[in-house]
């Protein structure tokens, strides 16, 4: 398990993160969310080690992370750092290498990774030869080479055509059921709802919400309900605690307290059949719009 305990870190006299306290579990996929310089990145940087905490710790199973344990993790930077003219396995074979594999196991690595990830056609390339998006699955490719204990990517969705993006879901979450904490940031908020088991929400460098979705959409999520019926919902308009987001005819999209839904089902059911009610769950970009809804974005300084 992955522990941030109390970081807070400052670039002169700007505050950019704030007593930030989240876990990643082993085997979860952790979405990191949050507006431009809201703290992700800085964060990232710290439970790496490139930056220090001004303030707080980060560890692992409770033992604070030092040197030897950090070359066990695998780390995306949101800025590509591949050697531009080397053949893409080479590259990858080599990395391998550096982290202790023989030639052989690192070789194997780097070809699985390839194949696994949809390159093997580029596997020969100069990394400068390839498409943005093929340079993003291969940085993804270099965070995984020598097989890490746990995974923190930043932005690794990003330049990345829907057929990709489900190839790296794939990849991550068979890191995840291999027992992995698997920490990633993304404004691809779609992507995010779909593949993590428990969301960090950031802004002005404090954490505004942390849990699994589910807990989540019960937090901070607007109790919504559609109804379909065969008349005119635009009764909906008056009645108390209710406050109407879609009205068409015989169908409205409707916020209201759990007891006053009732009301309002009882009260269609009164006036004739009722075709449809149900609740609509909120999605991670609702939540993530009310959660942050008065943060500003700003630039984000991580050095």
């Amino acid at each position: 398990m992955l522990e941030l305990h109390g970081i807070s870190r400052s670039f002169g006299d700007r505050l950019v993160l704030d007593d930030v306290s989240f876990t990643v579990g082993r085997g979860r996929l952790t979405g990191f969310v949050g507006g431009n310089g809201a703290g992700k990145t800085t964060a990232m940087r710290i439970i790496l080690g490139v930056l220090a905490a001004h303030a707080g710790t980060v560890t692992v199973d409770g033992t604070p992370v030092a040197g030897v344990q950090r070359a066990r993790f695998g780390y995306m930077p949101e800025e590509r750092g591949l050697y531009p003219k080397m053949q893409l396995v080479e590259h990858l074979t080599y990395l391998a290498r550096l982290h202790g594999f023989d030639k052989q196991g690192a070789t194997q690595r780097a070809e699985a990774l390839v194949e696994r990830l949809g390159l093997a056609s580029r596997a020969k390339d100069p990394v400068e030869n390839l498409s943005l998006g093929n340079q993003q699955r291969a940085q993804v490719a270099a965070a995984l080479v020598h097989d890490p204990e746990i995974l923190i990517l930043d932005e690794p969705f990003s330049g990345l055509d829907p057929m990709a993006v489900e190839v790296v879901q794939g990849v991550l979450a068979e890191r995840a059921e291999q027992g992995a904490p698997v920490l990633f940031s993304s404004h691809q908020l779609d992507v995010v709802e779909r593949l993590c088991d428990d969301l960090v929400i950031i802004a002005g460098g404090k954490v505004r919400a942390a849990g699994t979705r589910e807990d989540l959409r019960q937090r901070f999520g607007q109790a919504r309900h559609e109804i379909v019926a065969p008349g005119d919902m635009g009764w909906l308009r008056d009645v108390p605690g209710v406050r109407v987001d879609e009205l068409a005819g015989g169908s409205a999209v409707f916020e209201a307290a759990d007891d006053v839904a009732q009301q309002v089902l009882t009260s269609a059911l009164a006036r004739g059949p009722v075709l449809a009610f149900t609740p609509l769950r909120p999605t991670l970009a609702e939540i993530f719009r009310d959660v942050v809804a008065d943060e500003p974005e700003m630039e984000e300084v991580a050095r």
